[in-house]
């Protein structure tokens, strides 16, 4: 497992990084430690959870894990924004609400600190300023010790960095976006704001939910019974019906080529292709089991040659917004 800087921060991660949304869920708590476990015996240190996750659940099965481990090794992620409640402050990114909300996740995680605290999403009904030096007084207790944002527009972020800097506060150093061959729309303004200002980018669903692991091919006409396309079960990626075009097909197609001449399954190359992109930290990786995630972790060790890496990039290449689209086909020249 090689490890990487989260953005222009001095703080070190692996390759990957392990999402825990299914723990609580999906995964019980004896398999959920397990594939803790596993995860850290390959190199792993980068974990992810969230307070909204299994409602909370997520977050006390790691902090239960947790106390079993030499806690300074490890980086734990966890976000916040949604909350666990229903009262009128018990989500958002107000001050009275994110102070609760890391308290909250400090006792269900049993630390004294976390390592990066992200904002699930971005808030319109709370100025900038009271998130921002609310976030500041965190890292400045201790509390929290790096910053990041998730699910952000291009425009939210930047402006988020530009407040921040101006007034002196802790800066944003890491994004959790969607991302994947198919999912690419962060390419045109996402990726550049985050480049640009030494943001680094943790893709979340790297494999569009399963999508990418090979399992579906083109010529199928419906998800199996119970998969997780199948009915409205992924309501942030869409269903069956509103997700199946022709560009979708060919990155399916060309993907499992790929998977064919390099010799690894398509789920690996699919998150090999996401960890190549320009920017990107780490990807997140979830598992439902062990033997699902010991697949997972054979992405690690080798790269896709820039001939693979194009063909996966081309089959997915759709046309750019504007003014993107309009500028590439425009002469660009001054007299």
């Amino acid at each position: 497992m090689e490890y990487r800087n989260v953005g222009h921060s001095g703080l070190r991660v692996s390759e990957l990084c392990l999402g825990t949304m299914t723990f609580g869920k999906e995964a019980d708590e004896a398999e959920s430690h397990a594939i803790l476990d596993t995860f850290v015996a390959a190199g792993g240190d980068f974990i992810d959870t969230a307070d909204v996750y299994s409602g909370g659940v997520s977050e006390e099965i790691v902090g239960r894990w947790l106390g079993r481990q030499r806690r300074d090794s490890l980086v734990v992620a966890t976000k916040g924004f949604w909350g666990t409640g229903d009262a009128a402050n018990d989500h958002g990114s107000g001050r009275k609400h994110l102070i609760a909300a890391v308290h909250d996740s400090l006792r269900r995680l049993g630390t004294d600190y976390i390592d990066l605290y992200q904002l699930h999403c971005f808030d319109e009904t709370t100025p900038v300023e009271e998130t921002l030096s609310t976030l500041d007084q965190l890292v400045r207790t201790g509390k929290v010790r790096h910053l990041g944002v998730s699910n952000y527009a291009a425009w939210q972020l930047q402006r988020s960095v530009d407040v921040a800097r101006f007034r002196g506060w802790e800066p944003f150093v890491a994004s959790q976006p969607l991302y994947n061959l198919i999912d690419r729309e962060i390419e045109t303004e996402h990726v550049p704001v985050c480049r640009n200002e030494g943001v680094g980018i943790i893709p979340w669903s790297p494999m569009r939910g399963g999508w990418l692991t090979g399992k579906y091919r083109r010529g199928m006409t419906a998800a199996p019974a119970g998969a997780r396309w199948d009915g409205d079960q992924q309501p942030w990626l869409g269903n069956w019906e509103n997700s199946v075009d022709e560009r979708v097909w060919r990155v399916t197609d060309t993907l499992i080529d790929v998977a064919t001449a390099v010799d690894h399954s398509p789920a690996q190359v699919a998150l090999r292709w996401v960890s190549q992109q320009p920017g990107v930290t780490a990807p997140i990786v979830g598992a439902r089991s062990v033997a699902q995630l010991t697949d997972t972790l054979g992405v690690t060790g080798w790269t896709l040659d820039e001939k693979h890496l194009d063909q996966l990039t081309a089959a997915g290449d759709q046309p750019l917004p504007y003014p993107h689209g309009y500028l590439a086909r425009s002469p660009r020249r001054r007299s």
